[in-house]
Order: C-alpha cells, then sequence, then structure tokens
C-alpha cells in the first residue's frame, strides 16, 4: 500500500501542475459551466481515450496521458461545481480554488485507501482500457442521475461517480507513468 500511496501522490502532484498552469492561463472560467457540461467536458476525454485504444492510432498528438489528467482535473472542478454552483464571474480566489481542488483530490485518495483495503490492490491486475471503460460507464450513470434531477432511488449520487472517476483514471496514469501491466 505504501507503493500505492507514493505512486498516487506522484500522479496528483503532475495533475496538480497542470491545473495550476491551466489557471495561470484562463483563470477559473470553468466556474460558469453547469455540472451536466462538467460531465459532458469529462465525457469527451474519455471517449477519445477509447477511440485511441479501439482504432490503434490518432490524428492529434495529445497522448492519452493528457486525457487521463484531463479527467482527474475536470472531475475534482466538477466537484466543485457541484458544492458551489456555477457562477458567471470568478468568485474564488486562486488559492481558494487550489485549496478545494486538492481538498477533492484528498478525499478521492482516501476513497482508494479504503476501497484498496477491501479489494487488496486488484486494480494492479486490470487492463487500463477497463479504466476507461469503467469511467465510461460512471458518465453513463451520471448523466442518468443528472437527467433525473440528482434524484436516486438506492445508487450513490453525482459525486461518488466523479471520485470514482478520479481513482480510476488515476490507476491509468500509474501503469502509464510507471510502466506497470
Amino acid at each position: 500500500m505504501e507503493k500505492t500511496n507514493k505512486q498516487y501522490d506522484h500522479i496528483i502532484s503532475i495533475c496538480r501542475s497542470v491545473f495550476e498552469k491551466k489557471m495561470k492561463d484562463y483563470g477559473i472560467a470553468w466556474r460558469i459551466l453547469r455540472p451536466s457540461s462538467m460531465t459532458d467536458q469529462i465525457y469527451i476525454k474519455a471517449q477519445r481515450i477509447r477511440s485511441i485504444e479501439l482504432k490503434g492510432t490518432q490524428m492529434i498528438e495529445d497522448d492519452v496521458r493528457s486525457e487521463f489528467i484531463g479527467i482527474i482535473n475536470y472531475c475534482s472542478m466538477a466537484l466543485i461545481q457541484l458544492e458551489l454552483g456555477p457562477s458567471e464571474v470568478e468568485d474564488l480566489s486562486h488559492e481558494e480554488t487550489l485549496k478545494r481542488y486538492l481538498g477533492n483530490l484528498t478525499t478521492a485518495k482516501n476513497l482508494m485507501t479504503q476501497k484498496n483495503h477491501d479489494y487488496g490492490e486488484a486494480w494492479r491486475n486490470m487492463r487500463i482500457s477497463s479504466y476507461t471503460d469503467l469511467i465510461l460507464m460512471k458518465l453513463k450513470r451520471t448523466k442518468q442521475i443528472e437527467d433525473n434531477q440528482g434524484k436516486t432511488i438506492i445508487s450513490e449520487g453525482i459525486d461518488a461517480n466523479y471520485l470514482d472517476m478520479i481513482n480510476y483514471a488515476v490507476f491509468a496514469m500509474i501503469k502509464l507513468e510507471f510502466g506497470e501491466n
């Protein structure tokens, strides 16, 4: 588990660096997006990964690694949007935005730690393509919950799906970054 924690933290440091650089370039323009639009943005990234996996080639040079980083970052932003709702103005300082962003990733890591204890690091024996499929499945679930105005009968809510997507994308990144099959 110590290896997983170190690898997880390494991936989060990569994502954080990208998030901070983009925040310097664009500010927090994403705050205008409704949660459903965030879900669709994550879908675009996951669908591109799946398309590349199925076709074996790509025409745009951005690699799947950057798409998984995007999924992680957009999921954390989506959690912020779920909590605060969209905003027409930049209502968060960069410090507050980063604090909330990192808080969501800490929550995801804590969830991973608990599940990893129970599942015995089964994720290490999975294929990256399975993480892509699981993310797409979670997106379909999220869209269904959104279409039901956030109401569920027995299922977890939208936030739980975003947290799971973060963890699936981190697992894929660990495999890509550390070359583990």
